[in-house]
């Protein structure tokens, strides 16, 4: 050790609490994330998600008393999945477009009760599709440029009923250009736009698909949700989304996509947002029901992570557990 030069002892630095607290690079706050919420029909309604411990499917009375717990825990913003009937779903997604859908009557509520509270919603037609995919499926292809006017209704819908946010979760070309268009013809120019802007065909989508019934009846979402091998492509899909007037961009899934976030935040200007999907949330919690690890710890750590990546927004199942102990 002779010689070695005293100022070049990093354990210095971690010693005690206090200091490591002192000088951490990266922190978590309640106002980083958004929790994702499943709306379901009826009233006084909890229905658990077998697959996502401790998540559940509410109805909007209930929502509204859920969504006020977690604005008090600090945490600004819901974004909003809805559970949509057998019944009512179709080739066309038009239970999307109606102003009184269980997700138009969901936000209502909650913008009459919680004002303050930015709701998010989601723009897509799976869970209101007889298909379960996100674009209008014929003879086996997904068409793109028939899909557009589905979702720019959707979009138009939901800002009339108050949502604050809309978000492209579809991964059709164009789309964020056609939605810009159709909000600001119906007079919503003030509503942004979240886009999935690096949707993955990702494994770790089942649990949530499983929430909602919302899984493909056929096929695969791999025509128009990125290939997991690909990580320049995302800076174009990126890219493409700024230019036709997105005002944040989302990476989904975050855990395995990490070097994209970090990727995408220099060289965005945007806000970039990451959602740490059904499936990342469901294995820790589900390893920490066995006891194989800290499943508080191990939440913690991922999401930090995802916010040393470079995430300035996380959308997280585990946002209210999370933000209990920060």
């Amino acid at each position: 050790m002779d010689g070695f030069p005293l100022a070049d002892r990093p354990r210095r630095n971690r010693r005690s609490a206090a200091i490591r607290a002192l000088v951490r690079e990266t922190r978590l706050h309640p106002s980083d994330f958004v929790w994702p919420a499943f709306v379901v029909e009826g009233e006084g309604e909890r229905q658990p998600v077998e697959a996502m411990p401790g998540c559940e499917r509410y109805s909007p009375d209930v929502l509204v008393e859920e969504a006020r717990a977690t604005f008090e825990l600090g945490i600004p913003a819901i974004a909003l999945f809805p559970a949509i009937a057998d019944d009512l779903k179709d080739a066309e997604a038009s239970e999307s477009k109606r102003a009184d859908g269980l997700l138009q009557r969901a936000v209502r509520r909650l913008k009459l009760a919680l004002p303050d509270l930015c709701v998010i919603t989601d723009v897509a037609m799976d869970p209101y599709s007889s298909d379960g995919h996100d674009g209008v499926l014929r003879d086996g292809e997904i068409l793109n440029d028939e899909t557009l006017p589905i979702l720019g209704a959707m979009a138009v819908a939901q800002a009339e009923a108050g949502a604050d946010i809309v978000a492209p979760s579809d991964m059709m070309d164009g789309r964020v250009g056609y939605i810009r268009d159709a909000l600001d013809a119906a007079g919503h120019d003030h509503v942004g736009i979240l886009s999935y802007a690096a949707k993955y065909a990702s494994a770790l989508y089942g649990p949530f698909r499983s929430a909602l019934d919302s899984a493909p009846r056929g096929g695969d979402k791999k025509t128009y949700q990125m290939d997991p091998a690909n990580g320049r492509e995302a800076l174009r899909e990126v890219d493409l989304d700024v230019r036709e007037g997105a005002d944040m961009v989302m990476v989904k899934p975050a855990l395995a996509y990490l070097d994209v976030i970090a990727d995408i935040k220099a060289n965005v200007d945007l806000p970039v947002a990451a959602y740490h999907v059904s499936g990342e949330y469901a294995m820790i919690k589900a390893a920490g029901e066995r006891g194989w690890l800290d499943a508080d710890a191990a939440m913690q750590e991922c999401l930090l992570s995802i916010k040393r990546a470079g995430a300035d927004v996380i959308l997280t199942y585990a946002a209210r557990d999370v933000a209990r102990t920060l």
